[in-house]
């Protein structure tokens, strides 16, 4: 078996304390008391995560440079995690606009996002994810564009509790 989905991913950041600051206060991630001693890094769990940690953080001081990725070098452009359901989504925006870390919104047919970035600059993207058995033709051909993201109309067509990615992301039997 090959495979089956990202457990973990580690950043390098210029101020560990806003870091965690920013992963706790918007995105509701808690940390995980497992940082070795002496050593500048944090380790978060994202909530309802089964993983030993979701993120980790590792602090390289406030002289950093900002990432180049994209610009001028390879690089990783952005995580994505997914959530639940659009209230979910909802808070989330809502969150990430108090915080001046949303830079934008879109919707990709299938998956309904989020995209922010963190106080150095670091982008990611914030998902809900149709389940299989709601998924039409027309949301499929939509994979291919990018559109505008509604999310009251978003939530009148799926409902705003429903879990998103079932039998996509996530097995049926949950």
């Amino acid at each position: 078996m090959g495979i089956t989905r990202l457990n973990h991913a580690v950043l390098f950041v210029a101020d560990l304390q806003r870091s965690v600051s920013f992963y706790t206060d918007v995105l509701g991630f808690e940390v995980v008391p497992m940082a070795p001693q002496g050593l500048r890094a944090a380790f978060l769990q994202a909530p309802g995560s089964t993983n030993d940690h979701d993120l980790g953080l590792f602090e390289i001081g406030a002289g950093a440079g900002a990432s180049e990725a994209g610009r001028r070098t390879v690089g990783l452009y952005h995580l994505a995690w997914e959530v639940d359901t659009l209230d979910e989504l909802e808070r989330l925006n809502h969150g990430l606009v108090r915080a001046g870390a949303l830079v934008g919104t879109s919707d990709h047919g299938t998956t309904k996002s989020l995209y922010g970035q963190d106080p150095d600059g670091l982008e990611f993207e914030i998902a809900w994810i149709v389940p299989a058995d709601l998924l039409t033709e027309e949301a499929k051909a939509a994979r291919t564009r990018i559109g505008h993201l509604d999310l009251s109309r978003e939530k009148e067509r799926y409902g705003a509790q429903t879990r998103g990615g079932i039998g996509i992301s996530t097995p049926t039997t949950v």
